[in-house]
């Protein structure tokens, strides 16, 4: 039953979704507006509140942040104007260009020159091929032609009246659009606070809480990201600027303020600001100097401010995966143009934001998010299943990096193999998929002290604690059932080994008496039983009570290894009697196992102490 509900309800969503892309697109005049306004509110946002905070009123704020902006975007078209100015020094030129394109023809025909020539003979060849062929068919029909009488179109010079009409024509709807965001953008500000709560009735009262953090959480990501994004792009548009005025390309202020504007695109912005300021290198330089040094300024700034400002600045992250940066700058492009391609990465954040805070688009959160979306434990266990130990691998050293070797053992690798033992139980996992699991798992545990020794030496919890083991075996990890059971058990070892206590594991592939009959002959006090559920703990209980039977003096102590054990529940089964000590993790384990080790060994060193001196001849001493 609950399938068709699941399935009508995702179906649901998708037709929803579906509808709300085809509002989008077909109301796009009035959308535009909208999202540039909201955009602009929330970059505007801070100064307004700083403007207030320093005792102006609300609306004279407003107008001062909204008037900054509409300066600055005047001052961009006034520079912007100036593209005209080098459109009438284009003939000046033109003698440059077509020398540099003449410079890649040699004397003798270089590769231009021989590429033409053979094109051009090829197509001669092709069009005699195709006349010849016609003539043939047509021969017979043709008749002479007559030639054609050359017909020549004069247009009338345009009159000022027209030139006129035309640019406003063609400046009418930006400015009208203009307009629109201005007056929105004004009135969002001045009754912010009064469209939140208004948005939030809207919503639903009921969620009060909900809808706070999700517009809370919004605006401040979206906010911190176009503050963060404006300084990073005016500290890269004023370097090119100086820089380009260096070189001496012309109009050096204009190239860097529109490398500093074209930046907020994703991806192309960069490579946009770039292509002008180079052409026009290319063609008022006789030489290749300017043109050579303007690439080499744009590509050094970009590396500079991608791999060093970035980082500094973008210490809050907008929440969005790089790929999620991509595709949404693809959807909102084929959505809304130029536009779109513009506000793709602040839309973006609202819908990775919204799918956080929304069950139903909880999908957004998961697909473009930039946080993990499975657990350490989890992703190494795919990486196994998938049969890729590399990766593995590579989970279990990320990890490393923060956590120390006993925690990579608790928290990933045991719940790991705990994982694949239910899988096994289910018969969702077969053998050689199995085998293979537990084969990369010994060989990373076997590793790891080879390559975590220096980690190790500097954890705090560890530095007191480590010490050299004894040759002679102290402790013996036993398997209650499988293969799992004994990797769980090769962890413990290795941690006793790094507290000073010599311990071994038993394979699990030695039947009950084999394993019996070793500890019998190590003569050690001190057994700890490996168990790992599912299944385990049934067969721990009969090791328990084979050892208390025949070793009564031995110390047993139970590992059954779960995150969230139920101690009761796992006494209750065992029997009050069967073990010692009973515990569910690598941690615990050690803190119980090597006290009882050490005084053992303390034993064992002192009882031929004891033997040598009552076999010391006794002698009197004179006075």
């Amino acid at each position: 039953m609950a399938a068709p509900q699941q399935s009508s309800s995702r179906a649901t969503g998708l037709i929803g979704a579906a509808l709300v892309v085809a509002a989008l697109y077909f109301a796009r005049e009035v959308c535009i507006p909208l999202a540039l306004a909201f955009l602009l509110s929330f970059l505007l946002a801070p100064l307004v509140l700083r403007l207030r905070h320093w005792g102006f009123g609300r609306t004279f704020s407003v107008i001062v942040a909204v008037s900054a902006a509409v300066s600055l975007v005047a001052l961009l078209g006034w520079l912007a104007a100036q593209v005209y100015d080098l459109a009438s020094k284009s003939p000046q030129y033109q003698s440059n260009m077509q020398k540099k394109v003449q410079s890649f023809s040699l004397p003798g025909g270089g590769i231009l020159g021989k590429s033409k020539r053979v094109l051009r003979e090829l197509g001669q060849d092709l069009g005699s091929a195709g006349k010849t062929s016609e003539s043939e068919q047509v021969a017979p029909v043709l008749k002479p032609e007559s030639k054609p009488i050359p017909v020549e179109i004069h247009q009338p010079e345009p009159t000022a009246l027209h030139v006129l009409r035309n640019l406003l024509a063609s400046l009418a709807t930006p400015l009208m659009m203009a307009g629109i965001v201005i007056v929105f953008v004004v009135f969002m500000l001045i009754n912010r606070e009064n469209l939140r709560d208004r948005l939030i009735r809207l919503i639903g009262a009921g969620q009060l809480n909900l809808t706070t953090q999700a517009l809370d959480d919004a605006a401040q990501r979206v906010s911190r990201f176009l503050l963060m994004q404006l300084i990073v792009n005016v500290s890269y548009g004023v370097p090119i600027g100086i820089g380009l005025s260096l070189v001496g390309v012309p109009n050096p202020l204009l190239w860097g303020l529109m490398a500093a504007v074209l930046r907020f695109i994703p991806y192309l912005g960069p490579w946009l600001a770039a292509a002008m300021p180079a052409a026009l290198a290319f063609a008022v330089d006789p030489g290749w100097a300017k043109l050579l040094a303007t690439l080499g300024i744009f590509v050094g700034v970009e590396l500079l401010t991608y791999n060093v400002l970035e980082p500094c600045l973008y210490s809050s992250r907008t929440g969005i995966s790089a790929i999620a940066v991509l595709v949404g700058a693809v959807f909102w492009t084929w959505l809304w143009g130029p536009v779109g391609l513009l506000l793709a990465t602040p839309l973006t954040v609202c819908l990775v934001v919204l799918g956080r805070y929304v069950p139903q688009l909880e999908f957004l959160s998961v697909l473009m998010g930039d946080e993990p979306v499975l657990t350490p434990e989890a992703r190494f266990y795919q990486r196994l299943l998938a049969m890729n130990y590399e990766e593995a691998s590579d989970v279990a050293d990320e990890f490393l990096a923060e956590h120390s070797t006993r925690a990579l053992y608790e928290q990933v690798v045991i719940p790991a193999l705990a994982l694949a033992k239910h899988d096994r139980h289910r018969g969702v996992l077969d053998h050689a998929r199995e085998k293979s699991i537990y084969e990369s798992a010994r060989e990373l545990i076997q590793e790891l002290p080879e390559r975590q020794n220096a980690q190790t030496a500097e954890e705090p919890d560890h530095a007191e604690t480590i010490r050299t083991p004894n040759t002679e075996v102290g402790v013996i990890c036993v398997p209650a059932a499988d293969e799992a059971d004994e990797l769980a058990g090769l962890m413990l070892c290795q941690l006793l080994e790094q507290r000073g206590v010599a311990a071994k594991t038993l394979p699990a592939s030695a039947l009950m008496s084999e394993r019996l009959e070793v500890v019998a002959e190590e003569k050690v006090t001190v057994v700890c039983i490996s168990a790992l559920p599912p299944g385990a703990v049934s067969a721990a209980k009969y090791l328990c009570k084979r050892l208390r039977a025949q070793l009564p003096e031995v110390k047993i102590v139970l590992g059954v290894w779960q995150i969230n054990p139920d101690r009761s529940r796992i006494q209750k089964r065992i029997g009050p009697a069967a073990a010692d000590v009973i515990v569910t993790n690598l941690c615990e384990a050690v803190e119980h196992i090597a006290p009882l080790a050490s005084q053992q060994e303390a034993l064992s060193s002192a009882e031929p102490s004891v033997q040598a001196e009552e076999e010391r001849p006794f002698t009197h001493s004179h006075v």
